[in-house]
């Protein structure tokens, strides 16, 4: 190990460049994203003989965004880790220069000249005391500098082969959406709750001119349906999940850069992102509405509907049940390339959602609170 090593170490220690827990490790992170990858590539291929394919590529695909989620976050960790090494060895630059050519210098000097001291055999013994106690520390420091570089060389090795596992998880994902659509395609054992009446249905988009307005229709259509209580829903307050992995751009009633409020959820996504209903429901309406993109419209529980606006494409046909957790639909976009993502990853925040879901709870023609539904902490 070399001095300039020490000093390097000893300027990291200082600033308080520490070797990273096991919470922020990211190559822990990096490595468990690659072993969900792999696992999610296994499931594919064990979808292909699943009894219930839909709900078995369904899972695949949420274990192919988790283990993406998880590689895109260790990659940012990784490059945000190395660059705080790194600046800290920039700001110190001149400093270590300085103190390493005092250094070189005493290393060019014979031996014999350094254990000796201008005041004499006194001065040289209190000097060999000194370098007696410093060099334990010298070493420790050293040791410790040792991990740092060899976790930089690590990180760097991480963001090197995470290429061709990102690009094997992009890929795996997109045939599993793919294999998905397919198999909703030739699904034929949804039981249907009743037979939507095609007319009434298209006169109500002819005279509709709100999302408000289309809702209140859509239920007054439903009326003496068979449709589970409210109690039944009602049980699930506060513990549903999003049916979409994403970040919460506005709340509810929350006024946009325009000035314009709505009374739902707008979460940001990632392209081609998978939406699930988050609890058994019948499809009442399917398809573009508005300026709102495709809506799928669910009704859980009698006077009650679920409204998810903004998807590029939709499953299912209107009068369909689905069980929680059954797919409705992806997201827009297109899956990004490799260095798109890692760049991404490496400037962090939430460059990459660039899609947007519009969710909307209604009971008794009214909107409420989704968030209270959801379980979604208020600020």
């Amino acid at each position: 190990m070399t001095l300039r090593a020490g000093l390097l170490l000893c300027v990291l220690l200082a600033l308080g460049v520490t070797p990273l827990s096991a919470e922020t490790d990211p190559e822990r992170t990096a490595r468990r994203a690659a072993q969900m990858l792999d696992q999610a590539a296994l499931a594919l291929k064990d979808a292909d003989g699943a009894r219930d394919r839909v709900s078995a590529l369904t899972q695949t695909i949420k274990a192919y965004e988790e283990g993406l989620v998880a590689l895109r976050e260790g990659m940012r960790r990784a490059a945000i880790r190395e660059q705080s090494i790194r600046l800290v060895f920039d700001a110190q630059q001149d400093e270590i220069s300085r103190l390493l050519g005092v250094l070189q210098t005493m290393q060019r000097a014979p031996e014999t000249m350094l254990l000796l001291h201008p005041s004499g055999p006194l001065g040289t013994a209190r000097s060999g005391m000194i370098i007696s106690e410093v060099t334990p520390a010298l070493q420790a420091d050293a040791e410790r500098l040792r991990d740092q570089l060899e976790e930089v060389a690590l990180l760097r090795a991480l963001q090197e082969s995470a290429e061709d596992t990102l690009a094997n998880g992009l890929s795996g994902v997109q045939d599993a959406r793919t294999a998905l659509s397919k198999a909703i395609s030739d699904r034929t054992d949804l039981p249907p709750r009743f037979a939507a009446d095609s007319e009434k249905l298209r006169a109500l988009l002819e005279s509709t001119d709100t999302l408000e307005g289309f809702a209140s229709g859509l239920t007054s259509l439903s009326e003496g349906r068979d449709l589970p209580p409210l109690e039944q829903f009602t049980a699930n307050k506060g513990t549903l999940p999003l049916p979409v992995r994403g970040t919460i751009l506005r709340r509810f009633d929350e006024a946009d850069a325009a000035g314009i409020r709505r009374p739902g959820l707008l979460i940001a996504t990632r392209p081609l992102a998978l939406v699930t209903t988050p609890v058994p429901a019948t499809i009442r309406y399917r398809g573009p509405l508005l300026d709102y993109g495709n809506v799928m419209i669910l009704e859980p529980a009698g006077d009650t509907l679920l409204v998810l606006a903004g998807l590029s494409d939709v499953y299912g046909e209107v009068g369909e049940v689905l069980s929680a957790g059954a797919p409705v639909g992806l997201m827009g976009g297109t899956n990004p390339k490799v260095g798109v993502f890692l760049g991404n990853s490496a400037k962090g925040g939430g460059s990459d959602h660039t899609e947007t879901l519009y969710i909307e709870l209604r009971q008794g023609n009214a909107p409420v609170d989704p968030a209270e539904w959801f379980g979604v902490i208020k600020d």
